[in-house]
């Protein structure tokens, strides 16, 4: 066994298995554990999810929101034992595997195409045919 499949076998353990289908484009909320003192709480950090990058243990993502007409983007590690869960909210037709184009944009060109009927590579939808 070679030095890299011993390295994977050991991350596979703290890889996540309740991860929802994500794709570049897509409203998403982050779930963050947050600890403060003995308490720790829930905070949820909502965004366009505007890149993916890494593989395995090692992927990230950023989402950016809009505050105050402020651009806040995070860059979240997946597999990270602070992040609670990943909810989708809204699903966006994104051309790009890179969103970086909307940190340039205000008012309503930020917002994104829904997806809609007939796309073949969105989950959980029937095409009409």
């Amino acid at each position: 066994m070679g030095t890299q499949q011993i390295i994977d076998n050991i991350n596979a353990g703290n890889l996540k298995t309740d991860m929802p289908t994500m794709d570049v484009g897509d409203t998403i909320n982050v779930h963050v554990r947050i600890v403060e003192g003995e308490k720790e709480r829930v905070q949820v950090f909502q965004g366009v999810l505007i890149s993916r990058k890494g593989r395995g243990i090692n992927e990230t993502i950023i989402v950016r929101r809009v505050v105050n007409n402020q651009g806040v983007e995070r860059t979240w590690p997946i597999n990270s034992p602070m992040i609670a869960k990943f909810e989708v909210v809204r699903r966006a037709d994104a051309r790009r595997g890179k969103l970086y184009f909307l940190r340039d944009r205000v008012g309503k060109k930020r917002r994104l195409r829904d997806r809609r009927r007939g796309l073949k590579h969105v989950a959980g939808q029937k095409t009409v045919g």
